[in-house]
């Protein structure tokens, strides 16, 4: 991944004309991400019930969405965070982190499937730390917290 492909790529709030793409990679991405559960449970209006009320921002390659995040900003917590696989291992998620990070008072936490073994590499290389375990309806997560030292 180099800089200057990053360079290219806008994050902004989400706009009113990104939410059918944002369905779309969030089923998409759920669909392949999370092969251990049932396909069948997955619909394209899950993307409404599980962002309401969050903050979106969305990373656009030429006006195109490639990537989104959600946030429940009332807790500083990362609901979601999807790029769309032919942009992964660009600099796409560390980008919509970052912006995040600037956003909300440079201290996050989220929750990970435990077996969403490319997540948990990813969050612990981008210096987020291990809280707790716990068990939801959809089995075992990791919470994380990432606390950016200001200068």
């Amino acid at each position: 991944m180099t800089g200057d492909y990053c360079e290219m790529i806008k994050v902004i709030e989400r706009r009113e004309k990104d939410i059918d793409a944002m369905r779309d990679l969030f089923l998409n991405t759920r669909v392949t991400t999370f092969s251990w559960n049932d396909k069948s449970q997955f619909n394209l209006s899950d993307f409404d019930k599980e962002t309401e009320n969050e903050y979106i921002l969305v990373a656009l390659a030429d006006d195109d969405l490639i990537g989104f995040v959600s946030v429940w900003a009332a807790d500083n917590f990362i609901h979601h965070l999807y790029v769309d696989e032919k942009f992964q291992n660009r600099g796409i998620g560390t980008l919509l982190l970052n912006a995040v990070l600037d956003k909300f008072s440079h201290q996050v936490r989220l929750k990970c499937d435990e077996r969403n073994k490319k997540a948990i590499y990813f969050y612990r290389q981008k210096g987020f730390l291990e809280i707790e375990t716990g068990q939801s309806e959809s089995g075992t997560y990791i919470l994380f917290e990432f606390n950016r030292k200001t200068e």
